[in-house]
């Protein structure tokens, strides 16, 4: 990312900072927060905010599966592990996506990933 993208990102931060502050149960400006946080490296802050949102939308599963991302980028599998099966349960089914989001990519080595490949397969697989 260059300097000039850095310093366009930070300004987008602070912009929604000041709007969840505002008002913090504005779900669309804590994910467009959440995602700033990723993209520059504030993995911690993510979570913080993935957190947040999971306890506005519990039953969203693109927010668990984001919860999922953030505790795979800050090192806590099973926490990964959790949040991606009950994201699973609420209907998440990007598969593909799943198998390749980097964020994903630390979790993706622990082997409890291998029982979510388990429950991905079952879901794939045609209903008798």
């Amino acid at each position: 990312m260059s300097r000039e993208q850095e310093r366009e990102l930070d300004v987008q931060i602070s912009f929604f900072e000041g709007v969840v502050a505002r008002d913090p149960a504005y779900v669309e400006a804590l994910q467009a927060l959440g995602d700033g946080y990723t993209r520059r490296g504030k993995y911690a802050a993510g979570l913080k905010v993935d957190e947040c949102l999971s306890q506005l939308r519990p039953e969203d599963p693109l927010v668990l599966y984001n919860l999922a991302c953030s505790h795979s980028l800050t090192g806590d599998f099973e926490q990964a592990a959790r949040s991606l099966e009950r994201a699973l349960e609420c209907g998440y089914s990007d598969f593909k996506w799943l198998a390749e989001d980097p964020d994903l990519e630390p979790f993706r080595r622990h082997p409890l990933y291998k029982k979510i490949r388990a429950k991905v397969r079952l879901l794939k697989s045609p209903k008798a």
